[in-house]
């Protein structure tokens, strides 16, 4: 009885080590997967240039800056344009505009050439005007675009006169001399069409931190 009951005790851890050894390396059924997220950062990107009329600029011909000796009743080229970089994406495009000798332009003055070219005036500014295509709501500018803001400038013949140091200006009229080194100043941005579609020109420029 007693190896009978042996017998069968040795039995049963045999069958418990067999038991065990296939438990141990029991493979179960799985999966896996990823994702993987690569981010570029977008951004807005513009060049303002302007055609090289006194050749300052060596083989180029733009330039970011020209002279020019004024004399009445002559125009003058002057275009500066804006150049959206074609990596850029889609925005907003402004212009500040100092124009310091509007008291004697004459002809088609750069005001109504930059109305004629979309610019309108943004409300609650000075001086800033927001690109359009229906005179009333920004209008997005896509990659590579060239934009223009105006073309020339005239100095008006009948507006001025040029009166020697110490002389007296007839009344009606300006000193063209007092107009030396008088400049015409344009600025541009660029605030990003995203989020912004909405919403007023007023509202974008206040919202980009330019005017602050």
């Amino acid at each position: 009885m007693k190896k009978t009951s042996k017998a069968l005790l040795l039995m049963l851890c045999a069958v418990l080590l067999v038991a065990a050894s296939v438990l141990g390396t029991m493979a179960y059924l799985t999966s896996t997967d990823a994702v993987t997220n690569t981010f570029t950062v977008g951004n807005v990107k513009i060049t303002l240039d302007e055609k090289d009329v006194d050749n300052s600029t060596a083989d180029a011909d733009r330039d970011k800056a020209n002279s020019y000796k004024l004399l009445p009743g002559h125009t003058y080229t002057k275009d500066p344009t804006i150049h959206v970089d074609a990596s850029s994406e889609d925005c907003y495009l402004f212009v500040k505009v100092v124009n310091e000798i509007a008291a004697i332009e004459g002809g088609k003055t750069v005001a109504t050439q930059m109305t004629e070219k979309g610019w309108v005036a943004v409300a609650g500014t000075t001086g800033v005007y927001v690109y359009t295509t229906d005179n009333a709501n920004p209008a997005a500018v896509s990659a590579s675009r060239n934009i223009a803001v105006f073309d020339n400038f005239t100095i008006d013949g009948t507006k001025v006169v040029n009166v020697p140091t110490g002389g007296t200006t007839p009344t009606g009229k300006l000193n063209i001399a007092d107009y030396d080194g008088k400049t015409i100043t344009v600025t541009a941005y660029a605030i990003q069409k995203d989020g912004f579609e909405s919403k007023t020109a007023s509202e974008i420029w206040t919202a980009s931190g330019f005017g602050a």
